[in-house]
């Protein structure tokens, strides 16, 4: 037999057999081998375009691409049957098979398996992710926990439908190594998953379904478009099975939401508002444009801010014009059992959130934890009644333009001691818990996972570098940032005891958000510095 074309650079973990067999990883390296100078090409042209962008103050809609637009006869592909009704989507990582279980029997529609933002990619999470929906497809998923509670699938009826969400483009697998490269994450998470899984999904009458991350362009989907096709010639299985539902997260992917869907029709399905990512990308583009990019406290930006009023609605029209799904936002709040007034005002909010997405037109939308399934599910219910999704719904009456995505500058609210605070308390406890393999934790209440880590940090970044007032008339400076970390890293130590503390990776952590937020080199994504920490 000839040696397999991937080379494993990791200490072997419990179980990897079953996933890394030599066809799989024969099938990687293809992907590999075919795909990753285009990936390669397109990262060096987001850097290209984001110093244009900074200059022009601004991307626009492309007139290169106007065709797409104005022709009103093209559609997506129609939903499989397991995907027509979305009304609630649970998000979470697939490593953790407590998780696992409890997110397929949650009651939402739709669990976002999510190997990117909510999963720390160590070697472990990987492999052990990729063996948990293998698992939960055979039906051969349990799990007890330490005081002998056991966790078991329900009704196969009832079981969510399963979103595989890979790694982005920007991300590589560095355990994996094809000709003496990494392969990229992107084609690693999918390139396994759908080797294991497309043709035992056909059995079980659903397919292999993604969210595909962090796109910047039509382009990028062009290339997933590609892979798809690629994917499903090479395995036997039916062209246009694939379904892919795109999270417009970046404010450059907001210019070209047609143009995306465009790019996928025969294997498209939706679009998402990734609102965390979304909020990111504009500190990202915009960090060294001056004052009128700059943005307030992360909790002070809502949905209801025209701009982001103007991303949301412009989404869901978008959508419904070419027959996909709209699916809303996170709603990241964490119940707690121990403050019943507290977890009442916060599920009120929640109410409000769905409530506002379903009267948009959204045909779904998102939750972190199960007990928000019901408050979501009772939002949509109202509009949609027994209708799967609202595409009839066309949203004719908006009209979006390039300066409304663009108005940040609008905002009544201005950066505070209390945000910076809270940005660098977030930065620092997130960052210790993805280092230390957990990718997805609640701080102070919310569900956090890198991309609200990402605000966090750049907007640190933006308000040192533009040198903001905060409301107590205090300068935002390198060194008022550092003197905020020692006191929370200080008090953290007190918070957890000593023992705790040095078991962790408190340093670490302090370490790296300091680095990403203060280096005026800015990092473009957080996890590139933080994978090298990653596992030693």
């Amino acid at each position: 037999m000839a040696a397999t074309p991937v080379r494993v650079d990791a200490p072997p973990v419990e179980r990897q057999e079953e996933v890394l067999t030599d066809a799989a990883l024969a099938f990687v390296a293809e992907l590999h081998r075919r795909f990753t100078p285009r990936r390669d090409e397109l990262l060096a042209r987001r850097a290209g375009r984001r110093a244009a962008l900074a200059r022009a103050g601004g991307p626009g809609f492309l007139p290169e691409t106007a065709h797409v637009r104005e022709d009103p006869a093209w559609r997506v592909a129609e939903a499989p049957p397991a995907l027509r009704d979305r009304r609630v989507e649970i998000t979470g990582p697939a490593d953790d098979r407590r998780m696992t279980v409890n997110a397929l029997n949650s009651g939402a529609r739709v669990w976002l398996a999510d190997f990117e933002d909510a999963s720390a990619p160590t070697w472990h999470n990987v492999v052990h992710g990729q063996l948990n929906l293998i698992d939960a497809f055979e039906r051969r998923i349990d799990f007890t926990a330490p005081g002998g509670k056991r966790y078991a699938l329900g009704p196969a009826e009832r079981l969510a439908t399963v979103v595989m969400r890979p790694r982005g483009w920007h991300l590589d697998e560095r355990h994996l190594l094809v000709d003496g490269r990494p392969v990229p994450g992107a084609l690693a998470d999918f390139g396994l998953y759908f080797f294991h899984n497309a043709e035992r999904l056909l059995r079980l009458g659903k397919g292999p379904y993604f969210y595909l991350p962090k796109l910047e362009s039509h382009l990028e989907a062009r290339l997933w478009n590609d892979v798809f096709a690629f994917a499903q010639e090479q395995l036997g299985i039916p062209r246009g099975t694939v379904r892919a539902t795109v999270l417009i997260e970046t404010i450059t992917a907001a210019f070209e939401m047609e143009e995306i869907l465009y790019e996928l029709r025969e294997h498209a399905s939706g679009l998402n508002a990734g609102r965390w990512d979304y909020l990111f990308s504009l500190v990202k583009t915009f960090r060294d444009a001056g004052e009128r990019f700059v943005l307030p406290d992360r909790n002070a930006v809502t949905m209801t801010a025209p701009f982001m009023r103007a991303y949301t609605e412009l989404l869901v029209r978008t959508c419904h014009r070419r027959g996909a799904h709209a699916i809303g936002g996170m709603a990241a709040f964490v119940p707690s059992r121990r403050d019943p007034a507290a977890n009442e005002v916060a599920l009120e909010r929640v109410r409000a959130d769905k409530d506002r997405e379903a009267r948009d037109g959204f045909d779904g939308s998102w939750v972190a934890h199960p007990d928000l399934v019901p408050v979501a599910r009772a939002s949509f219910d109202v509009v949609l009644g027994d209708r799967p999704h609202q595409k009839d719904r066309l949203r004719e009456d908006v009209r979006v333009t390039a300066d409304q995505l663009l108005a940040v500058d609008a905002l009544d609210a201005r950066p505070t001691a209390a945000g910076l605070r809270n940005a660098v308390q977030v930065g620092l406890r997130y960052l210790e818990s993805w280092l230390r393999g957990t990718g997805a934790v609640a701080v102070f209440g919310l569900m956090e996972d890198v991309a609200t880590a990402e605000i966090s940090r750049s907007q640190i970044w933006q308000w040192v570098h533009t040198g903001v007032v905060l409301d107590g008339g205090e300068k935002v400076t390198a060194g008022l940032v550092r003197d905020l970390a020692a006191r929370e890293l200080a008090a953290v130590r007190e918070e957890v005891g000593a023992d705790a503390f040095a078991a962790g990776a408190w340093q670490k952590a302090h370490d790296l958000l300091l680095k990403v937020a203060l280096d005026d080199a800015y990092a473009d994504f957080l996890t590139l510095p933080a994978y090298g920490l990653l596992e030693g």
